[in-house]
């Protein structure tokens, strides 16, 4: 493995983390912010050693696999490290973890955050939470491959290690354009919700922000009280059908957009992922009706926004939830769980192994009746390979095993069972909240050092899809 290849990418990832930082830098200096200095000595550490590899390391032909998996995970750490370094200067409730813990949330696109006093905050720091979640969607690995100049080679080696097999079912691009279409849907949806949100009464600066935490399926606000700090049900909706849009395969809405074969009604795995989603604000709907919590109307409104919410690991709320009935908790643990489709900004299991997952099943129960038969495994008239067969099915093992592991960390700390089970789902999913003390109008400050930091770990298992953390452990150098 060539040492100066990774490092070469790795001061790609910094100058672009330089970039959003000097912007970030702009906004407080024309707002005359105390946190200007913090961003500028941010952003001129970042574009320094990101403009060294470009001056001393030699031009790079072609990737190794293994240096491919080292740029794609290094690179996700060194951006999440840089990314501490305007909070840490900055100060407030931002020490070394609170500082890492903010990081790694943004930038995962997880949003939970550790923060009491939001609205607090520097306009320029309430931009930059933001634009973390914006650059970590997308991907900072997709913006080296969107922005700079790389041979052939080097595109395909990392777009095979930062774009999932799942995702690549429904592109029918090469690799170039695929890159391409992610950042065309993308920038235009952000657009698009902002110019929407601006129409329904947000300011332009709370427009912009929540549209790029929207998009990201971050969840990162700049109120206190999240979505229900505005309690405009317009709002609510323009939010919630972009979350949605957000969720399903960026691939399948281009497709839609460009009147292409591949598109989101002739999708079987969009019709089943809505039909869950209705599925589930009905029984949310009904039990907090009849439980008495709300009226019909408001318990149709609040269960609406928080499935969609959290089946797309957005992580906004416009309730708390902490104290919903057992029925609608578990539910919304299970959309935690689930989350929406690959190729989407949304993190999680993914609705797509769910589905597949039903598939295989149903081909095992065909097997035990027809020992002898032979039965295909298809979607949309594709048949699933058996190698993605037994990668979905090995992901679903482990991913279930690494929250539950987690639960047992957390709860060794003294973290009571909800907060514990709840966090560790929402991290690796990169939701953000949780429940009890975690839940969707709280924030994880209460949580020991050592639990945030074990959380923080969480979060990036879950946006490198795990398989590409071990596979980094069995590289030999």
């Amino acid at each position: 493995m060539r040492k100066e290849v990774i490092l070469k990418h790795l001061g790609y990832v910094l100058f672009i983390n330089g970039v959003f930082l000097l912007v970030s830098f702009l906004i407080a200096f024309m707002l005359n912010e105390s946190s200007s200095t913090a961003f500028f000595f941010s952003s001129l550490i970042c574009l320094v050693f990101g403009i060294f590899p470009f001056i001393f390391v030699e031009k790079i032909e072609g990737l190794s696999f293994e240096e491919g998996l080292a740029i794609v995970v290094y690179g996700w750490i060194t951006t999440c490290l840089v990314g501490m370094l305007p909070y840490l200067m900055w100060g407030g409730e931002f020490s070394f973890i609170n500082a890492w813990f903010e990081s790694v949330s943004g930038f995962t696109t997880t949003g939970s955050t550790i923060l009491n006093d939001i609205e607090g905050l520097p306009k320029s720091i309430l931009f930059y939470r933001s634009a973390t979640h914006w650059i970590g969607g997308i991907g900072i690995i997709l913006f080296v491959l969107l922005i700079l100049p790389q041979s052939k080679g080097q595109k395909m080696a990392i777009y095979n290690l930062e774009i999932s097999s799942l995702s690549k079912m429904n592109f029918r691009f090469k690799a170039k354009k695929i890159v391409r279409v992610l950042a065309l849907v993308y920038v235009s949806l952000t657009l698009l919700e902002t110019v929407i949100l601006m129409m329904f009464g947000m300011n332009f600066f709370d427009a912009i922000n929540h549209s790029f935490a929207t998009i990201a399926t971050g969840g990162f606000s700049t109120k206190n009280m999240s979505i229900a700090y505005f309690n405009n049900v317009g709002i609510e909706i323009v939010i919630m059908v972009f979350m949605v849009l957000s969720g399903i395969h960026f691939g399948l809405i281009f497709g839609t957009i460009m009147w292409n074969k591949q598109n989101i009604f002739k999708s079987s795995i969009v019709r089943a992922f809505v039909i869950v989603l209705i599925s589930g604000i009905l029984i949310v709907t009904l039990n907090l009706y009849f439980e008495g919590y709300y009226s019909l109307w408001e318990s149709l409104r609040y269960a609406s926004f928080q499935v969609i919410s959290l089946g797309t690991t957005t992580g906004f709320a416009t309730v708390d939830t902490a104290h919903w009935p057992m029925l609608a908790i578990i539910v919304l643990i299970y959309f935690t769980i689930q989350c929406a489709m690959a190729g989407s900004t949304s993190g999680g299991l993914k609705f797509d192994r769910i589905f597949l997952f039903f598939k295989f099943l149903k081909r095992q129960l065909q097997l035990i009746k027809h020992p002898h038969g032979v039965f295909k495994v298809t979607v949309d008239g594709n048949r699933i390979d058996e190698k993605l067969e037994l990668q979905t099915l090995s992901f679903i093992v482990i991913y279930i095993t690494t929250f539950f592991i987690t639960t047992i960390v957390l709860a060794s700390l003294n973290i009571d069972l909800m907060t514990a089970f709840s966090a560790s789902i929402a991290t690796i999913g990169n939701v953000g909240p949780g429940f009890e003390n975690v839940s969707s109008l709280g924030n994880f400050a209460s949580i020991p050092v050592v639990g945030k930091f074990v959380l923080t770990l969480n979060m990036l298992l879950g946006r490198l899809e795990i398989f590409n953390v071990i596979a980094l452990f069995m590289v030999k150098y």
